[in-house]
């Protein structure tokens, strides 16, 4: 029988895994220590995004700003357990309303701002929100008008800006006003075990569903990253991923106040911009996808005029990571990349020199966290427990070499999707999670301490009996010379079931040709089924509001 949260709960917090911190409480007492050091930047660009000038708050102009935002909300009826749905952009107000709907004791879910009406619809079909909160504009466009689409129900309209659409409020001169008069805005008594976000899952496979989380929820998958990059007092966090999933929210939002640091915000991806903040900001930690990793990497001309001496760890993700790019970061510009695997769920799987001291093992293998015999010394380790299962019998896999789903049970995952039925399949019986993922015990110690990923189980290509990763092929062909980036996918074969076709972008000015693809990868020693069989030349990869290539506008393109 699956444990009822009740029970979680108590064994959790007996444990010491879960306790009685909140976002606002981590916030009050970084207020208290650090009330004058820099805690909060704007991108330089700020005002090309949207409107309104780029901030820089200590954390004691912070505390200020929170209070004014509580009073703000609280007057227009928003408090305890409201939901407020945010679709904002990397700015320092999305910082300061988590921290006032921490205060309030209220629930934010944010989405990203590519999501137009028709997921704004899903989310009023899930959700029974308080208040909806935008901007008027993003970049040289107008913003916020799908709110009032037809089928949209999130509440209050409000609007940060300039040229409010009609039927919206804004609220900038009443923050302003709050601001500037002062005063403090208590907190309510909040639970940490209490719903505070509910984020939504990136819709590669079908709908997005609603993912709500617990402050101790986040807390625990917190500490995945926080050890693995050895987060410090004082730390540079600069953040380019949007605050609405795990990357963000886990990954930098409760660490900033677990360290006093200083987060820098940016997003979209600027490079100029982005290096520069390196630099000026003196950065420690940041996190970047694979791409623009291995792109740089490749394009030493960049780097060499960028000082990284104060940089210590890239965090990467949502794709399969190139040796190559993991073991040249480390030799030539002494940076670590850490490898993560996380999901909004509360999949907590990540990859640092502490876990696999050498940089190539790092970038395609991962801790078996929670496998009875096996310790790490990150603290997710003894927070969850790990498995693999074949998919098709059942059975727990033990030995290398065997492909299964990977599933997680413990503190940092979450209790169930927005509206799910009963006798759902989120969860195993005995309460493990249902990740989709595919990996393989990955060595031969005794026990074995690394998995290694294959691939999602729906992006997984079988051709003529065997499987083959699309990501594994990914991974090898992002350090093809003559290529930006590539992605594999399968189309249907009367013969063997599925062939393999690689969608490539070439650099500027190159030719590129299937046995250009073929020879690469037969070089690399990669078995010969594995091998494309058609080509296909893009412009640029279609890809989803949190980055991933979306392979299934791919498979689309292809003649059935």
């Amino acid at each position: 029988m699956t444990i009822s949260k009740q029970a979680r709960i108590t064994d959790f917090t007996a444990r010491g895994w879960w306790g009685t911190d909140t976002l606002d409480t981590l916030f009050q007492a970084a207020v208290e220590r650090h009330g004058e050091r820099e805690a909060l930047v704007d991108q330089p660009n700020r005002s090309e995004l949207c409107d309104g000038e780029p901030l820089r708050l200590s954390y004691a102009d912070l505390d200020r700003h929170v209070s004014a935002w509580v009073r703000v909300l609280a007057d227009r009826g928003i408090g305890k357990g409201d939901i407020v749905v945010a679709q904002l952009p990397n700015i320092a107000e999305f910082v300061i309303l988590y921290l006032a709907i921490a205060r309030l004791g209220a629930v934010i879910s944010p989405l990203p701002v590519q999501y137009g009406a028709h997921e704004l619809r899903m989310a009023s079909r899930t959700v029974k929100a308080r208040a909806y909160l935008t901007v008027t504009r993003l970049k040289d466009q107008p913003y916020g008008a799908h709110a009032f689409a037809d089928g949209v129900d999130l509440g209050m309209k409000l609007f940060l800006g300039q040229e409010v659409p009609e039927g919206g409020e804004r609220l900038d001169e009443e923050l302003a006003a709050a601001l500037a008069e002062g005063g403090e805005a208590p907190a309510v008594e909040v639970d940490a075990n209490e719903i505070y976000t509910i984020c939504w899952t990136s819709g590669t496979t079908g709908t997005p569903k609603g993912v709500p989380r617990t402050y101790n929820q986040w807390l625990a998958i917190g500490w995945a990253t926080y050890d693995a990059a050895e987060l410090r007092d004082g730390d540079v966090l600069l953040n380019p991923f949007p605050f609405v999933n795990m990357a963000s929210i886990g990954g930098f939002l409760f660490n900033w106040l677990r360290c006093g640091a200083k987060m820098v915000l940016h997003h979209p991806l600027d490079l100029p911009v982005f290096l520069r903040q390196i630099v000026t900001e003196g950065t420690t930690f940041t996190i970047a996808p694979p791409a623009l990793l291995n792109m740089l990497l490749k394009q030493e001309e960049v780097l060499a005029k960028v000082d990284l001496s104060k940089l210590r760890a890239i965090g990467s993700g949502s794709a399969p990571l190139s040796p190559w790019m993991v073991k040249g970061f480390a030799e030539r510009h002494d940076v670590q990349i850490i490898n993560l695997f996380g999901s909004n769920e509360g999949i907590s799987l990540v990859s640092g020199p502490r876990e696999i001291p050498d940089p190539e093992a790092r970038a395609v293998l991962f801790p078996r966290f929670g496998v009875e015999g096996i310790d790490w010394d990150n603290r997710v380790a003894g927070m969850v427990q790990t498995r693999l299962v074949d998919p098709d019998t059942g059975e727990i896999i033990t030995t290398p070499g065997r492909v299964g789903e990977l599933q997680i049970a413990g503190a940092t995952i979450f209790d169930g999707y927005l509206g799910d039925a009963a006798g759902s399949t989120t969860f195993t019986d005995d309460g493990y999670f249902h990740t989709g993922d595919l990996f393989e015990i990955a060595d031969d110690e005794d026990p074995p301490r690394h998995y290694r990923f294959v691939g999602r189980r729906k992006e997984i290509i079988l051709r003529g009996g065997y499987n083959i990763s699309p990501d594994e092929l990914d991974s090898l062909l992002a350090a093809h010379p003559k290529l930006t980036e590539a992605a594999t996918v399968g189309y249907p074969d009367d013969t063997l079931g599925e062939r393999v076709c690689v969608f490539a972008v070439p650099k500027a000015g190159e030719t590129v040709t299937l046995e250009d693809i073929t020879g690469f990868l037969g070089n690399q020693g990669l078995a010969k089924f594995k091998l494309p069989e058609r080509l296909e030349i893009t412009d640029v990869l279609p890809r989803n509001a949190l980055g991933k290539v979306v392979r299934g506008e791919l498979r689309a393109r292809l003649d059935p």
